[in-house]
């Protein structure tokens, strides 16, 4: 089975979200909620994660968490598997409840820690199931209209970034959660795959930057999420080999080109872009020529200890750009 994407570090967050398995009930009726609300307080604590929002609809689940620790994957498979077998118990069931390995999208924290509390938080509204985000019952939003302090519900970090003054802050956030989401936060979430990660670029670039080479591997196929952009891969070969891009992406019939070969073979190493795609992106007239581009790349490096030390260079060229 294929492992997801997880990115994991001290300080991180994420949206995280499943639903269960066919799109059955993961809650079937109160005492299934309250029972999940208590062992998420009882997890965080446990786990040291700070919960900064909730929802728990019938047949998935919405969180947003912080893990100060860098220790998602263990606090999920504690949540996860203590509710399946407490929720099967309960129900007369066996085996498993959710639909598989949950959903983790790391998040930027800045502005989008507050676009996704808002999203979580109306996700009833989105669904129909409510008029009004305060009929619904289980979300954090009545955390947040409380003046007294949660001890696990991290609200009053999310709430200091409107206003270190509460009153003004508690306005603030009514009024940011009266307005519809976000235009980029909605088409975020209607794409048909999600991203692993949401932010600017300049966080997506240092989050490819950093855990690109650590993550990627065949039994991660999200992991090519943080591959380096194409554009990434021709900019370095040509700081590298001292060339410009026409130059690149030039070839004449009988001539080896070798930046133009290694840029090629780095795109599909790095990216696992298919033969149409890249030959797209050169410039080329069809697959069969960046097939032979990549042939000629892997022969020579069989027996050409510098071009393996050229290529290696360049990888990590590529990662710092």
């Amino acid at each position: 089975m294929s492992r997801p994407l997880r990115i994991e570090f001290s300080g991180a967050w994420y949206h995280v979200m499943n639903r269960g398995r066919r799109g059955d009930e993961i809650f079937s009726e109160t005492d299934d909620f309250d029972g999940f609300i208590r062992l998420l307080s009882e997890s965080a604590e446990l786990w040291n994660v700070k919960v900064g929002a909730y929802c728990l609809m019938t047949n998935h689940y919405h969180l947003l968490i912080q893990t100060p620790k860098g220790n998602l994957s263990r606090f999920m498979r504690h949540l996860g598997g203590v509710y399946t077998q407490r929720y099967n118990r309960l129900h007369g069931y066996d085996g498993n409840l959710f639909r598989g390995r949950y959903k983790a999208i790391l998040v930027e924290e800045d502005n989008y820690l507050l676009e996704l509390v808002r999203y979580i938080h109306r996700n009833p509204l989105r669904a129909g199931i409510a008029t009004t985000i305060e009929q619904y019952q289980w979300s954090s939003h009545h955390s947040y209209l409380s003046a007294e302090k949660s001890n696990w519900i991290y609200k009053e970090f999310i709430l200091k970034m409107f206003s270190n003054d509460y009153k003004q802050s508690y306005h603030a956030y009514l009024e940011f959660l009266a307005k519809e989401d976000s235009e980029e936060i909605s088409m975020f979430y209607e794409k048909k795959k999600l991203p692993a990660i949401l932010g600017s670029i300049d966080f997506i670039d240092w989050a490819k930057n950093t855990f690109f080479t650590e993550k990627a591997h065949k039994q991660v196929p999200d992991s090519n999420q943080l591959a380096p952009e194409v554009e990434q891969i021709k900019s370095a070969i040509c700081q590298y080999y001292k060339i410009t891009n026409d130059q690149l992406t030039h070839s004449i019939r009988g001539t080896s080109n070798e930046p133009r070969n290694v840029a090629i073979y780095l795109t599909r190493i790095l990216r696992q872009d298919g033969l149409l795609e890249i030959s797209t992106a050169f410039g080329m007239q069809g697959y069969s020529s960046a097939s032979s581009a990549i042939a000629r790349i892997r022969k020579k490096l069989t027996e050409d200890k510098s071009l393996q030390e050229r290529i290696s260079a360049i990888e990590k060229m590529i990662i710092v750009i």
